[in-house]
């Protein structure tokens, strides 16, 4: 290897820790474990990471329905005839959605909001999934919806401008039981807290 080749491959190394460090969670300690087990590890299971990591920007979608992340036009749960669709269980992004689903205490439908409305953020209503929410509750099926979002300032906010918009059409709108700790996240509690919360959610 000539002296120029060296460098050049120094370069994509530098580059690989650099993209990796940006993933949430990821130092720069532990993106530079990862690109250098990225560069021990088989050609073919690379390129298979390579490749499903291609196929998930390309192929992914919004479920027409949810707005949870899917391969088809309805995800799993709002394509499954044995869940409820006249509640809805409304989550700021798809990670939450999972935490509920684990829990196994919920067979309803979900509308997942992709984020919380915070102001300093530039984070306001257009940003958000409420649009497709509304015509959710225009087609009269929904008889409750609960506001599964975060237990913090923002997610708080989320929760009271939603039922504010909620409030004419006479839905009954309820919200977790603070078995979650403030400021906290859905994704962080147990299945237990969680199961808790949904048995003990209060109306709005």
């Amino acid at each position: 290897m000539t002296l120029s080749d060296s460098n050049q491959q120094l370069g994509i190394i530098a580059r690989l820790i650099e993209e990796l460090g940006k993933l949430p969670g990821i130092g720069p300690k532990s993106a530079e474990r990862l690109a250098h087990y990225i560069l021990t590890a088989d050609k073919k299971q690379v390129l298979s990471l390579a490749e499903c990591l291609r196929s998930v920007k390309e192929s992914i979608k919004q479920c027409k329905i949810c707005c949870n992340p899917t391969e088809n036009e309805l995800c799993l749960i709002c394509s499954d005839p044995r869940r409820d669709s006249s509640v809805v269980c409304i989550v700021e992004q798809p990670r939450d959605l999972s935490s509920i689903e684990r829990s196994g205490m919920f067979r309803g439908l979900y509308h997942v909001l992709h984020g919380k409305l915070a102001p300093l953020d530039n984070m306001g209503p257009d940003n958000l999934t409420i649009d497709q929410l509304m015509l959710r509750v225009e087609k009269g099926d929904i008889q409750e919806i609960i506001m599964a979002t975060n237990p913090t300032m923002e997610g708080d906010g989320t929760s009271l401008y939603l039922s504010s918009l909620l409030g004419p059409s006479g839905i009954k709108v309820t919200r977790l039981a603070r078995g979650i700790p403030s400021g906290s996240g859905l994704e962080f509690a147990n299945s237990q807290i969680l199961a808790d919360a949904l048995e003990g959610r209060r109306e709005l």
